[in-house]
């Protein structure tokens, strides 16, 4: 689809995504070898954004897949929908002795019942999860496997053969392959190291916090309403927030919540209540809060908004 990483920026561009070189390099390369791409990173940074504007980038369909501590092979590939099993034995009480009646022994009533179709366990009561969606999909689509940290080993050894072969098993039915190989986007808070044999089936990418230029972009383009002038302002505390020994950085995703936030308070520019008033929006530890709050209004670290030279004798501080 795409014949070269310019074609590929640009189209995530179109999705308001900013990717970086790296970023459109390693999805093109992705894409053109067919294998799975393990984001790894600092949670919100864009790695789940990463796979939904590749999935409009693409035309693709998205089928997302959420792990979680516990995920097993029922919640992500497929489980017996039973009830309506059961509702299927009650019909087949009542054509077993139609099906039956003219047999005259019990060797031809088992063939009789043999050479009828096993619908008990057949797609009809199979009910697909993510994963089998994916692989039984009659068009090609993007599948997202989002925090794979958070899952168990055994899950994600049982992940291998759909990485390698893009097939599934399952005990009643046999094997099935996929009708067209899915876009696999993995994604890792890097909570736990992962094994080394599902990162050998992966093209592997480190997301970072962007740089002040790439999230002034980010937030110019997502709340493209807010000054220029407080972007900027907006951007830099939040560098200068991510040099601070934090419990939890400020995610890009925080950002834009706090420029959407900025502008409808109609702020003209950060001020020291106002920084004061929201920085929960990007904090969500109180300790993180009361240090930020030492740091950028108290004077304890160079007020990143303040441009006049400090005051002989102390740092800058608010007035």
């Amino acid at each position: 689809m795409f014949n070269d990483i310019q074609q590929v920026t640009d189209a995530l561009g179109q999705q308001k995504y900013i990717s970086t070189d790296e970023i459109s390099t390693v999805m093109f390369l992705s894409s053109k070898l067919g294998k799975p791409l393990l984001a790894e990173g600092p949670a919100g940074v864009g790695k789940t954004e990463l796979a939904k504007a590749w999935s409009k980038a693409t035309g693709k369909r998205l089928i997302r897949l959420q792990c979680y501590e516990g995920l097993d092979e029922s919640k992500a590939l497929y489980e017996w929908e039973y009830a309506k099993q059961m509702l299927y034995t009650q019909l087949l009480r009542d054509k077993l002795s139609e099906v039956l009646a003219s047999t005259t022994s019990l060797s031809e009533a088992a063939d009789r019942l043999g050479a009828e179709e096993d619908v008990f366990f057949s797609s009809r009561f199979l009910l697909a999860r993510p994963l089998l969606q994916a692989v039984t999909a009659d068009e090609p689509v993007v599948l997202l496997i989002d925090e794979i940290d958070r899952a168990d080993a055994e899950f994600e050894a049982f992940l291998l053969e759909i990485l390698s072969d893009f097939q599934v098993s399952i005990p009643e039915m046999g094997t099935i392959t996929a009708k067209h190989q899915p876009d696999v986007v993995l994604t890792s808070n890097n909570t736990r190291e992962l094994s080394e044999a599902l990162k050998r089936r992966c093209l592997y990418l480190f997301v970072d916090y962007p740089n002040y230029d790439s999230e002034l972009s980010i937030v110019r383009q997502r709340v493209p309403e807010l000054r220029d002038q407080l972007a900027k302002q907006a951007v830099e505390v939040v560098q200068n927030l991510r040099t601070l020994d934090l419990k939890k950085n400020p995610s890009v995703s925080e950002t834009i919540d706090w420029a959407k936030a900025l502008m409808m308070l109609n702020a003209d520019s950060l001020d020291k209540k106002t920084l004061e008033t929201t920085l929960t929006v990007l904090l969500k530890h109180e300790s993180d809060v009361q240090k930020a709050k030492r740091a950028l209004v108290d004077g304890g670290k160079p007020d990143p908004l303040d441009r006049r030279p400090p005051r002989p004798g102390t740092g800058r501080k608010w007035n």
